[in-house]
C-alpha cells in the first residue's frame, strides 16, 4: 500500500523490517526523528532489537562496532558534527570488515553553525572505507537500506546511506514499504561466516596490530573489495527492483537510463548535462521537463564506489558538463567535480568530436535554495570560456 510518510518514519520502519539485533545512536538534528521512531517502535512492542542509548556519537559508533563484531546485524544513524565525532570509529569499522549500515541525514558542518542540508559531512569521511549511496527521495531511501544490508553482509564492508536532512527526513512523501515477507526473501537472517566474528569457542583477532609489511596489503584488500563491488551492487539493485514490481514506474517523455549505480534523465542528445547527488536531482528533473533546451541530469547514486565507466559513457554525449556539489574542498572546488574531472581524462573525444567541458558549481551550502533559476544561471556560466569553480545561489 502507498502511504504518506515522513522520510524519517519511512526509514525507521524499513529498519524495523530488516530486523537488526542492536540499534544504537545519539540524537542530532536532522537525524533525530529516525532514532526517536526506532525507540518508539521498540517501546510499543513492534520491534525486538536491543536499543542502546549512547552518550555521544563516538559511543554509538563504538557500540555498533562491538555488537557487529559478535556476529549480529546492527544499525546506527547520525548527521554532521555527529558523523565527524565518529570518524575514528568509522575507519575501525571498515578496517575490521564489519557489515554495519549507517544512515547519514546530511547536514552542513560548523562553523558557522547550520542545521540545514548539504553534503559536507559525508564528503569529509569519503575515504574511511565505506560504500556510500545517496537517495533522491524517500522511496529510494527505503529501497537503498535493504540493498545496503545485502551488500554489506555479502562483502563484509560497511555501507552509508545518505539522505538529505530536512528535505527528505522531515518532509512527507508517498512511500510504498515492502512487506516483511519481501524483506525476508531478499535479506535472510544474517549468518556470518565462521572466523569473521568474535567467538570464545573459536578465538580470532579483529583490528590487530599490523607491521608495515602487512598494513599496506590489508588496506589494498579493502580498496579492491570496494572498487570491485560495482557489479554486485548492480545485481542486488536489480534483484530488489524485480521483487518490488508492484511499484509502478512513472512514464517519462525523456530518455531514462538507469544502471543501478547512476541514472540519466533528459534529452537523448543533450548539449548540457548536470551531474549531482541526493534530493536536488528531483529539482533538476523538473527543470529538465520544463526546459526547451537539450539538457539532462546524471544522478550519482553510488559515490563509493564511483562508477567510472557508467559516468563516462553518459557524459560523453554532451558538450558541457555542470557538476553540482553541495560540498566544497576549500581552496579547490566541489568534491564530486574533482572526481568527475579525473574521469574526464579518460575521454579521448566525445560524440561531438571534442572533449566535453567539465566545470564545478557549488550550490545549496547550508541549505541555500536550489531553483530553476539556479540551473538557468549555471547553463549561462558553463558555456563561457572561464572554467573556475563557481558558487551559485
Amino acid at each position: 500500500m502507498k502511504q504518506i510518510l515522513e522520510g524519517s518514519n519511512a526509514i525507521a520502519n524499513i529498519i524495523r523490517l530488516i530486523k537488526p539485533a542492536v540499534v544504537s545512536a545519539y540524537p542530532i538534528t536532522p537525524q533525530t526523528h529516525i532514532v526517536e521512531d526506532l525507540a518508539k517502535l521498540k517501546a510499543d512492542g513492534k520491534a525486538d532489537y536491543e536499543y542502546v542509548r549512547a552518550e555521544s556519537e563516538f559511543a554509538a559508533a563504538s557500540i555498533v562496532l562491538g555488537s557487529s563484531a559478535t556476529g549480529v546485524r546492527t544499525y546506527t544513524a547520525t548527521s554532521s558534527q555527529g558523523l565527524l565525532l565518529m570518524v575514528e570509529v568509522l575507519f575501525n569499522i571498515a578496517g575490521m570488515r564489519l557489515p554495519i549500515v549507517l544512515t547519514c541525514a546530511n547536514r552542513g558542518v560548523s562553523a558557522p553553525i547550520t542545521i540545514w542540508n548539504d553534503h559536507q559531512d559525508a564528503m569529509t569521511v569519503r575515504d574511511a572505507g565505506w560504500i556510500m549511496l545517496f537517495a533522491e527521495n524517500s522511496q529510494e531511501a527505503v529501497d537503498l537500506h535493504v540493498v545496503a544490508y545485502k551488500i554489506a553482509e555479502k562483502l563484509q564492508v560497511p555501507v552509508m546511506v545518505n539522505v538529505d536532512g530536512f528535505v527528505l527526513t522531515h518532509t512527507y512523501e508517498p512511500v510504498i514499504l515492502p512487506t516483511q515477507a519481501q524483506v525476508n526473501k531478499f535479506l535472510p537472517k544474517y549468518k556470518p561466516k565462521k572466523g569473521t566474528y568474535l567467538d570464545v569457542k573459536d578465538p580470532i583477532t579483529l583490528g590487530n596490530f599490523a607491521t608495515p609489511e602487512h598494513y599496506m596489503g590489508i588496506r589494498q584488500e579493502l580498496h579492491d573489495e570496494i572498487a570491485g563491488s560495482q557489479e554486485l551492487i548492480k545485481k542486488e539493485m536489480e534483484k530488489w527492483e524485480q521483487s518490488r514490481k508492484s511499484i509502478k514506474s512513472i512514464k517519462s517523455k525523456v530518455d531514462v537510463v538507469d544502471t543501478g549505480l547512476v541514472e540519466y534523465y533528459g534529452a537523448k542528445n543533450p548539449e548540457v548535462i548536470f551531474v549531482g547527488m541526493g534530493s536536488m536531482i528531483g529539482t533538476v528533473k523538473d527543470f529538465v521537463d520544463n526546459s526547451k533546451g537539450r539538457v539532462g541530469v546524471l544522478k550519482i547514486r553510488s559515490f563509493r564506489p564511483l562508477p567510472a565507466e557508467d559516468i563516462i559513457k553518459i557524459i560523453n554525449k554532451a558538450k558541457y558538463i555542470a557538476v553540482l556539489d553541495k560540498s566544497i574542498s576549500l581552496g579547490e572546488e566541489g568534491v564530486l567535480a574533482t572526481e568527475i574531472k579525473a574521469l574526464g581524462n579518460n575521454i579521448k573525444k566525445g560524440l561531438r568530436n571534442s572533449k566535453p567541458k567539465i566545470q564545478s558549481f557549488v550550490v545549496g551550502l547550508g541549505g541555500r535554495d536550489i531553483t530553476g533559476k539556479t540551473f538557468e544561471r549555471i547553463i549561462e556560466l558553463v558555456k563561457k570560456r572561464d572554467s573556475k569553480v563557481k558558487f551559485v545561489g
